[in-house]
């Protein structure tokens, strides 16, 4: 069974987030809205990961780019980022390109 990769979004406009995310050139998914709150709109995002094309070490230097943009553009606002696959679950403010890159590499896997 094909493996993807969740990517759970919290807090401030996490659509715009996903949708970022799932711009970086190599990485192929979707995103829907998981949580809403009347007077706050959504407030939780997953971003499911199923494939990337290109340098796989790149692409999760990328996306810790991403993370640490998306969170300096939110300064002083709650934004979390959690990474998971069927083992494996990181906070993505703790990660390094490296612990990205082994999150990755399951897909890597899938299209040999």
């Amino acid at each position: 069974m094909p493996e993807n990769i969740r990517v759970v979004i919290e807090g401030d406009d996490p659509v715009a987030a996903a949708e970022d995310l799932l711009a970086i050139p190599g990485i192929l998914g979707s995103w829907t809205p998981i949580s809403e709150e009347p007077e706050k709109g959504v407030i939780e995002t997953v971003a499911l990961i199923v494939g990337i094309i290109g340098s796989t070490i790149a692409i999760a230097e990328q996306i810790r780019k991403w993370f640490q943009e998306s969170k300096l553009a939110r300064a002083g606002k709650r934004f979390d980022v959690v990474i998971e696959t069927e083992d494996y679950k990181i906070l993505l403010e703790d990660a390094n390109a490296e612990e990205i890159y082994q999150m990755l590499k399951v897909l890597e896997r899938q299209s040999d």
